[in-house]
């Protein structure tokens, strides 16, 4: 039996250690919105925080999470007082999405760069997002997002 602490709640799964926490996430506690994309770490449609760094979860055995704080974009608005984050804010305002699909891990990886750098340039932006693939191509609409999130987190 594994322990994970998951959207701040604490989870008891019984799995190998080497399964990845993608599937622990989507198959066993039914978080579907952490989605699976390309299962070899390359593409970010998996992405959550691990203790408040970006990671894919596809690549992530669940042996070597316990005692770390993992969230999910189903707990994205509980990190930031139960209303919605900047970042999933930013998103509706300019409508970001096309497919949505990379979305989540893109909402993700844009939440960890804002809590260490509040302000990126469109070099960090570039930098911290470029392991997120989206297929759609909407790059600049997704820059103009992590603006806005810089944006509304700077007013509140």
């Amino acid at each position: 039996m594994i322990s994970l602490t998951i959207n701040g709640q604490a989870q008891q799964i019984d799995l190998p250690p080497d399964t990845p926490l993608l599937w622990a996430l989507r198959d066993h506690l039914s978080l579907v919105g952490t989605k699976f994309g390309c299962g070899m770490a390359l593409c970010g449609a998996c992405t959550v925080h691990v203790d408040g760094e970006a990671v894919r979860s596809c690549s992530a055995p669940i042996g070597v999470m316990e005692g770390k704080k993992i969230v999910t974009i189903e707990g994205l608005a509980a990190t930031y007082g139960g209303k919605l984050h900047p970042v999933q804010q930013a998103w509706i305002d300019i409508d970001v999405v096309q497919c949505g699909y990379c979305q989540t891990g893109q909402i993700m990886s844009t939440a960890a760069l804002l809590a260490k750098i509040p302000h990126p340039t469109d070099d960090d932006i570039d930098a911290a997002l470029g392991g997120n693939i989206c297929r759609c191509g909407t790059y600049q609409r997704i820059r103009a997002g992590v603006h806005r999130a810089a944006e509304l987190a700077a007013a509140t």
